[in-house]
């Protein structure tokens, strides 16, 4: 009898032994043949050494990418999405010579990077929090005549959010065509889910990704994080805001939550529109095309503008370079809003390029997180940018869920991506990059009066940190690259 336990123990321990190999070899050799980022390959490597079988089903789950999107058949029907890769410089009458060539330069730069031409003739109007940007897109909806299409990471049913599936029911009820897309993580939020609420509406509604069990294990962390509305075709919104009761601050929701949106019209919004077009596809192979969708649009205002879409497909990484593109244009200032802050080595580099040229560089970024250990390692970023020059403040209650990039007083980057590796190589997002003087000078005054509400954070302050919450981030710091 004990002979038999024994073999049968050696026969498992042999089996689990022949599993853990076979687990952490694949991972492994998949990890070196297509893993591009090196830290967070270092990162993996060291994690399924140290602890084999672990490491290997946590690689499996967190670190491949499990999505190839290709819109080749969407796009033939909708015209080419990359065109020329040598666009003509835009046409700047504001700007004196010197200005002039550089904002050529980056606008060119900004224009092979994106799928999109810079267009000229639009109009980008910020809404501070959800009491200006919700009631601002909901009349926009109530008011539509012909289509909507509204894609949101989170959208709850209730609420502020019951408003927008009233008013999305009713126009449906009367003839537009409303489409509808959540991301399938998004919609959890709130029960029941608003997909579910607005199907027995009648309303055209997807999930982004709704896999099941272990097929949404293997893409929990593939999310699509863009907020577009687009009404009409002519008039569209974006920004960071999710619909969520959190923020309409006026009515003291229980989690508070600031936040940037924006209101656009002019000739982007068809960027924004096919954009939405493409996802929608991805989820019902449904073609959205025509004047119902893509009307003439016609000038609006002065601000030139360019659709930026970044996420884990054919768009990796565009978001990452853009940013780099305009920190290392910048001559005079750069200001950051951010609600989670670790940007990759290589912008980690532009910002302290940035502080060593003279440039003033300032940060904001919430001193509470909504996720600590984001925060924790966060901090331990500090050092290098404040001894480089950079100075970094953090917001008080509540909490600053704003995502802003200005440089020189000129060029303003507004949408869905923040400044850590989930945004910047995980999720599907989308951003503008406008080049308007009065739009930079309206939103760094609004970034002025946000950081008189903050306290600065300098070295002696980081110095006086408890060690046992200095452990604590260094901690956290070892997964920023999956964070």
């Amino acid at each position: 009898m004990l002979s038999y336990v024994i073999l049968e123990w050696n026969w498992r321990t042999v089996t689990l032994a022949i599993l853990t190999l076979s687990l952490s070899v694949t991972a492994l050799l998949h990890l070196l043949k297509h893993h591009r980022d090196h830290r967070s390959a270092a990162f993996w490597v060291a994690l399924i050494l140290l602890s084999p079988l672990v490491g290997a089903c946590l690689y499996g789950l967190l670190g491949i990418n499990f999505v190839r999107r290709k819109g080749k058949d969407y796009r033939g029907s909708i015209g080419p999405a990359y065109r020329d890769p040598l666009p003509a410089c835009p046409n700047f009458p504001d700007a004196d010579p010197v200005t002039a060539e550089r904002d050529c330069s980056l606008a060119i730069t900004l224009d092979r990077i994106s799928r999109f031409h810079f267009t000229p003739g639009n109009q980008v109007e910020p809404l501070i929090n959800g009491d200006e940007a919700m009631p601002a897109m909901i009349q926009a909806i109530q008011s539509a005549r012909t289509s909507i299409t509204l894609s949101s990471y989170i959208f709850e049913a209730h609420h502020i959010g019951a408003d927008f599936v009233q008013a999305l029911t009713a126009a449906h009820q009367r003839g537009v065509q409303v489409r509808v897309m959540v991301d399938d993580a998004g919609t959890r939020y709130s029960w029941p889910p608003v997909t579910r609420i607005l199907k027995k509406n009648g309303v055209p509604v997807r999930r982004f990704m709704p896999n099941r069990f272990i097929l949404r294990l293997l893409t929990m962390n593939l999310r699509n994080h863009k907020k577009i509305l687009v009404v009409d075709g002519h008039t569209g919104f974006t920004g960071g805001m999710n619909i969520r009761e959190g923020n309409m601050i006026s009515r003291s929701p229980s989690h508070p939550v600031r936040d940037l949106h924006f209101r656009v019209t002019g000739p982007v919004v068809a960027q924004m529109q096919r954009v939405f077009a493409e996802d929608w596809y991805f989820c019902s192979h449904e073609v959205l095309d025509g004047p119902d969708w893509f009307p003439e649009i016609p000038a609006a205002g002065e601000t030139h503008a360019l659709g930026i879409v970044d996420g884990p497909d054919e768009d990796l990484e565009v978001m990452p370079v853009a940013l780099f593109a305009a920190l290392n244009a910048a001559r005079e200032r750069v200001s950051i809003m951010t609600p989670y802050f670790l940007p990759t080595t290589i912008l980690m580099a532009a910002l302290k390029l940035c502080a060593t040229r003279g440039i003033q560089v300032t940060i904001i970024t919430p001193a509470k997180n909504n996720i600590p250990f984001v925060a924790w390692a966060s901090r331990t970023l500090y050092p290098e940018l404040l001894e480089s020059g950079c100075r970094i403040f953090e917001s008080h209650a509540p909490f600053d869920h704003s995502k802003l990039l200005l440089v020189d007083n000129t060029w303003s980057c507004i949408g869905s991506t923040n400044w850590d590796p989930r945004s910047l190589r995980l999720n599907f997002e989308f951003n503008l990059a406008c080049r308007s003087p009065s739009l930079a000078t309206r939103l760094q005054t609004i970034f002025e009066e946000r950081l008189k509400e903050c306290t600065e954070v300098t070295l002696t302050t980081l110095q006086s940190t408890p060690l046992s919450h200095r452990l604590r981030s260094g901690f956290a710091r070892l997964f920023i690259p999956i964070l």
